[in-house]
């Protein structure tokens, strides 16, 4: 009794799992639903082989474990194990004879296989012959087979008996709860018979009558809707009576709006009534109507709108009549009548101009010969001032034609914005309508809205730049006209601009083109009379009329120039300067650099004057410039001049003098600049490659000059010999070419310039010497050769003093002594 009470404590309250825990749970073997009824449950082998074996698994959950994570406690209890061992042999010794015997008696190895095999059929002839030998043998004993099975069933009975003794614990815990199992199972069986009694009473008295009740409103609302149908249907057998009541008010919105929800409701709440199935097509072909219509009226309007006179009152020709037709196009999403629209506005350009031209040409005596096309262009043989005039009226035409579409164009984006929804209606004649226009269709409308404006003004910039450019074909203008004509150009691509937001190209390139001949012929003139001057020019120091120190002080001081000082052939000779005076620099100069200056100021004039050519007037004035450097470098470095002007050498003094005249041209090109970003500030930079290439000219003409000088320092190197007497006829030509060069450069560049050119000069010189004394090996070693060196250098330093252009930290002994490094 106490057995089974411990037991079935232990089933309801947990104890510590130990080693002892770890066994075969013998009420879940017994009860094994998958294996049914086993019989052979107490005659199997025990051990690891007594229940069938099932791979499982290994857990995603479950670290891996290795051996190193038991080191710590293999260190741990290693020593103690091993003192226990050593205690624990000498007591087994005794016991381990005395149990050998024993052991050997109960080894289960002792009993022949056959015993042991799970198949053990008698009925085998075999087997039989195995257990009981053969019958008619002599030496057959009943009473020792009978003994020898005997023994075998005492060493299975002891094994069993010890292995029973083993696991009697948790046999008869397994046995206990097991028995504790089916008392539960048979509770919940009576609870279970006790619940489904109750379910049926449940549903015998409360499911079934509300059921009823559930179905008697699905019936009600049934006939509600069947109500509701017809009542559709009653709806949509109005709806042609009502197109035709909204098409005779031209509230083409509306129309379409009711045909598209009475077109929804046939495919969503009448979607198979029989009597309405011809309705769909109807209202499809209604749409198609309605569409022609639209289209039909809108040609209509546009064209009774922009071919009405001129004069007419300005604004929208029957705003109520535009919207209609615009809203019902928008709803249906055809945007293909802006296309219709701008062609008619073409056409009606192409209209008026034709009309101008014809009572224009009245007026012509010679008539038979004036031809128009189609197109309303027009190759009329007129004078400049009739011309003019003709160009006059005809922008003044197309500016209110276009003035007539920007309405137009306003109106219809309005209504296109109100469609949908970004704003309300601000005019009257605007009513606040159902919101159908998408945004993205909002912004296709826009886009195309911007398009037909930029293209009717377009249009308009190109029959004008057609007028324009047969003119030019024809006939001269001169500079008054071409002001006139710039105010007609400007005036009316300005108003274009205004009204389409974008510059047209046309009309202000045909213009370029009529008043590019005008500079054109301006700058060939000048360009031509240039290259003329350089062609003569002898390249030596001309006397400065005072009219051009005047222009020079005019372009320093940023005043815009727009006149030129009298003819310097007109002024005395007492008005004659050595040279230009800049910001305290003198400019000794050529003759043709004046009258470059003077050609400079008359582009000045002429961008003032024209400022609409600003920008063509300043690249031909840079053109002149590049004319004026490339030139005098052939004539100067490619020694064109000797052919040209009659030159016998081109000598130090000439390239100096075109150095400083390229100087000047330096210093002219930031106040060019300045000029033209007063007159034109939208011209391009022209100037920059001009003045990197005048700079490029001035370091060729010093690089000219030093490798004169150092091909004449080689050459006299060359033939010296460290020698008396002191100083040598080599190292006196050397001070004679130094001293020719300063006579040479020094009345015209500037002490800065000469100062960098004999210190260039001075490094070269003592480079030649260096390699001449390594050649001559001669040496820093106090000898007579070293001497003579000393002397001529003594020599060389003074001449350099004499001539006082380089400092005297190049002329100390410490910086020559490197004449003797290599």
């Amino acid at each position: 009794m106490s057995e089974s009470s411990s037991s079935t404590s232990s089933l309801t309250a947990p104890s510590t799992w130990s080693l002892y825990s770890a066994s075969q749970n013998l009420a879940g073997v017994l009860n094994d639903p998958n294996k049914g009824k086993q019989t052979n449950f107490f005659i199997r082998t025990w051990g690891d082989g007594f229940v069938e074996k099932s791979d499982i698994e290994k857990s995603p959950f479950l670290p891996d474990i290795n051996h190193t994570h038991f080191d710590s406690y293999l260190k741990k209890v290693g020593k103690r194990f091993r003192r226990h061992r050593r205690l624990s042999s000498t007591k087994s010794d005794a016991g381990r004879t005395r149990t050998k015997s024993e052991s050997n008696a109960e080894n289960v190895d002792s009993i022949p296989e056959i015993f042991l095999k799970g198949d053990f059929p008698l009925s085998n002839p075999k087997v039989f012959s195995q257990v009981f030998g053969t019958l008619d043998d002599t030496s057959f004993n009943e009473r020792s087979l009978h003994e020898s099975l005997t023994h075998y069933l005492d060493i299975v009975e002891v094994q069993i008996a010890k292995q029973v003794s083993q696991k009697s614990g948790a046999f008869f815990h397994a046995m206990t709860s097991h028995d504790t199992i089916m008392e539960q199972m048979g509770t919940a069986c009576g609870e279970v018979r006790q619940l489904r009694g109750k379910i049926k009473s449940v549903d015998e008295n409360l499911a079934k009558n509300p059921l009823k009740l559930l179905a008697l409103a699905r019936s009600r609302s049934n006939r509600i809707a069947l109500v509701d149908k017809i009542k559709f249907m009653s709806t949509v057998l109005q709806t042609q009576p009502t197109l035709q009541l909204l098409l005779s008010s031209s509230d083409y919105v509306a129309a379409l709006e009711l045909i598209e929800s009475t077109q929804q409701v046939l495919a969503r709440e009448l979607a198979g009534v029989t009597s309405l199935r011809h309705l769909p097509s109807q209202l499809k072909e209604m749409s198609r109507l309605i569409d022609k219509m639209l289209t039909t009226e809108f040609e209509r309007y546009a064209a009774a709108d922009l071919h009405r006179p001129l004069d007419a009152p300005e604004g929208v020709l029957e705003p109520e009549r535009l919207i209609s037709l615009v809203a019902g196009l928008l709803r249906q999403n055809h945007l293909s009548f802006l296309e219709v629209y701008k062609l008619e506005a073409v056409t009606a350009a192409q209209a008026v101009l034709k009309q101008l031209l014809i009572e224009q040409l009245a007026d012509v005596e010679d008539d038979s010969e004036q031809c128009l096309t189609g197109s309303g262009e027009a190759t009329p043989n007129l004078d400049s001032s009739h011309w003019l005039r003709v160009l006059a009226l005809a922008s003044d035409a197309l500016k209110k034609l276009i003035s007539r579409v920007r309405d137009v164009h306003d109106m219809i984006k309005q209504t296109a914005q109100v469609s949908a929804g970004v704003i309300t209606p601000s005019d009257s004649s605007l009513v606040q309508q159902e919101k159908f226009l998408h945004i993205d269709d909002l912004k296709r409308v826009e886009t195309k809205l911007k398009d037909l404006l930029v293209s009717i003004c377009d249009y308009c910039n190109e029959r004008l730049a057609s007028l324009v450019s047969k003119q030019s074909d024809r006939q001269n203008i001169t500079a008054g006209q071409i002001n006139e004509l710039s105010a007609i150009v400007e005036d009316f691509t300005d108003a274009c601009e205004k009204i389409c937001g974008r510059q047209s190209a046309a009309l202000k390139a045909a213009f370029k083109i009529q008043a590019g001949n005008y500079v054109n012929k301006f700058h060939s003139q000048r360009k031509n009379k240039l290259t003329l001057l350089l062609d003569a020019e002898r390249w030596k120091v001309a006397d400065v009329p005072h009219e051009f120190q005047l222009l020079v002080d005019k372009l320093a001081s940023g005043e815009v120039i727009d006149t030129i000082p009298n003819s310097p052939t007109e002024n005395n000779n007492k008005n004659f300067a050595a040279c230009l005076v800049i910001n305290d620099q003198k400019y000794v100069t050529v003759g043709t650099v004046l009258m470059l200056i003077r050609l400079v100021c008359e582009y000045c004039v002429c961008a003032h004057n024209l400022p609409l050519l600003a920008t063509v007037v300043y690249r031909n004035l840079a053109e002149l410039l590049r004319t004026f450097n490339s030139r005098s470098c052939q004539l100067v470095l490619g020694a064109g001049a000797l052919k040209t002007a009659g030159l016998k050498t081109i000598t130090s003094t000439n390239l100096a003098l075109t150095s400083r005249a390229l100087q000047l041209v330096l210093w002219l090109v930031p106040h060019i600049r300045a000029h033209f970003s007063i007159v034109a500030p939208e011209a391009v930079s022209s100037l920059d490659t001009v003045e990197k290439d005048v700079g490029h000219h001035i370091q060729q003409l010093e690089t000219k000059v030093l490798s004169i000088m150092n091909s004449l320092f080689g050459e006299s190197l060359n033939e010296w010999d460290a020698k008396p007497p002191v100083p040598s006829k080599v190292f006196r030509n050397i001070s004679k070419h130094l001293t020719k060069l300063h006579e040479a450069v020094s009345s015209v560049l500037p002490a800065e310039q000469v100062t960098d050119v004999y210190e260039v000069l001075h490094k070269n010189f003592k480079c030649r010497l260096r390699d001449q004394l390594f050649k001559m090996n001669i040496q820093n070693n106090g000898g007579p050769q070293h001497g003579v060196v000393t002397q001529e250098l003594t020599f060389y330093i003074e001449t350099l003093r004499n001539i006082n252009v380089i400092s005297e930290k190049y002329l100390s002994d410490k910086a020559m002594e490197d004449i003797w490094l290599k």
